[in-house]
């Protein structure tokens, strides 16, 4: 910029020179270079930062909806993996690991000793570790419309269940550890609240169906109540009660197969799962998480069922 004096005396002007200004045009444009360089990195940096793929999760058929609608889509939020799933009962999925029918990345069970059906040479060394996340109480969930529901508020649940045509219910204990804790509740209460005719329901093949199953048929009235655990209970709007008398919940664990297909997704699953977001959701959902997670290897973990049901499923 230069200075122009008035001939007549007026005040001085000031005018721009030709090369001012083409320089400080080209100031600003390396300028402008630059910042969208900067930002450019930025944004690459942060893509960078997220993972593609998949992790394939094998999961007890009590987190069904709480895989799929929460801690799924959070974990794909979180680290750009994608969570591909398939529940069952615990004890049916671990058959089906052993059986090769299911390939899975990690496994989640609720029941410590299920554990055990996968470590050992003899059961095709699928698990060497697991680690035990949470816990969530045995309940009775009901259907609002049935009849019995009124009763079931006001009464022990006990004195309801066993009522003519009430349809009660489980599932199957050979496949589900629910299903165990299910006939544990109705023999411990038969025995402790001398109520002998609960023996019969535990031994029924009756209203017994598969885990992912259950909540659809006490949903479409086709049960007046079943046993639930508290988490998917919670995540499909079911209305319970408690079981005074019992003290019986699913423990669950998480382990990263071995031979694993997809080792790194498979670590920052388990990772995020354990996390602070991960018991956020846990605990919203009628999960109590176990801080920190405790860990067990094969020769250290529960082996067989009927122990866990007389030690660690109570809380």
């Amino acid at each position: 910029m230069v200075r122009l004096c008035d001939q007549r005396g007026g005040p001085a002007r000031y005018v721009w020179s030709r090369r001012f200004v083409e320089v400080t045009a080209a100031a600003l444009v390396v300028a402008g270079l630059f910042a969208g360089s900067m930002g450019s990195s930025r944004a690459s940096a942060a893509s960078r930062s997220k993972a593609s793929g998949t992790v394939n999760v094998l999961y007890a058929g009590s987190l069904l909806d709480l895989m799929q609608q929460q801690i799924g889509p959070a974990f794909h939020r979180a680290t750009g993996f994608t969570v591909s799933g398939y529940s069952n009962g615990s004890s049916a999925l671990a058959t089906e690991i052993k059986g090769g029918t299911q390939v899975g990345d990690v496994f989640i069970s609720a029941s410590p000793s299920v554990n055990a059906t996968l470590q050992g040479s003899a059961n095709g060394n699928w698990v060497s570790s697991y680690k035990q996340f949470g816990s969530s109480p045995l309940v009775l969930g009901y259907n609002p419309s049935s009849k019995y529901a009124r009763d079931l508020q006001t009464k022990p649940w006990y004195d309801v269940v066993d009522l003519p045509n009430f349809l009660l219910g489980r599932t199957d204990p050979a496949t589900d550890p629910k299903g165990v804790l299910a006939v544990d509740a109705l023999t411990g209460v038969a025995l402790s609240y001398d109520v002998p005719q609960l023996n019969a329901l535990a031994t029924s093949t009756a209203n017994v169906f598969p885990e992912t199953a259950l909540v659809g048929e006490l949903q479409a009235g086709q049960l007046d109540a079943g046993f639930f655990y508290a988490v998917e209970a919670a995540a499909a709007h079911i209305k319970t009660v408690a079981l005074p008398g019992t003290k019986l919940a699913g423990d669950y664990t998480v382990a990263i197969l071995n031979r694993a297909p997809h080792g790194a997704a498979a670590k920052a699953f388990v990772k995020f799962l354990l996390s602070s977001a991960g018991q956020k959701i846990l605990k919203k959902n009628g999960v109590t998480p176990m801080v920190p997670a405790k860990s067990f290897t094969a020769s250290s973990s529960v082996t067989t069922t009927t122990a866990l049901a007389s030690t660690t499923t109570t809380v």
